[in-house]
């Protein structure tokens, strides 16, 4: 019973990860309340903590937050510094970098080509 528990344990360890990266916001009007919604959707979809801080900040928004999000008026040329903290971190990081890179898919949905 204990050698379960023992695995279980190490197994949670091994998952539970922190990281973070950088990614410019080249959207033409930043993260207005679509590209917020899509950011925060996305965020929440992964059961880690995710914060972000903008251009070089201390102060850490949670990034599952759309009132946070859309307070920080996150602009054209902003530096978000994307940080999680738990199970599928680096994943979550991973795709809401890509997500920030691809405008968060807006050209696709409103049938604009990049």
């Amino acid at each position: 019973m204990s050698s379960e528990l023992r695995i279980e344990t190490t197994e949670a360890k091994r998952l539970h990860v922190s990281c973070q990266t950088d990614v410019e916001v080249k959207h033409g009007v930043g993260l207005h309340a679509r590209p917020a919604v899509t950011f925060t959707r996305l965020a929440k979809s992964f059961p880690c903590s995710i914060e972000v801080a903008v251009n070089g900040s201390d102060v850490w928004l949670n990034g599952k937050s759309i009132i946070k999000i859309m307070s920080a008026r996150i602009r054209k040329g902003s530096v978000l510094r994307i940080r999680a903290d738990g199970i599928l971190a680096e994943e979550a990081i991973k795709e809401l970098k890509e997500l920030v890179e691809r405008n968060f898919d807006e050209d696709k949905k409103h049938g604009r080509t990049g």
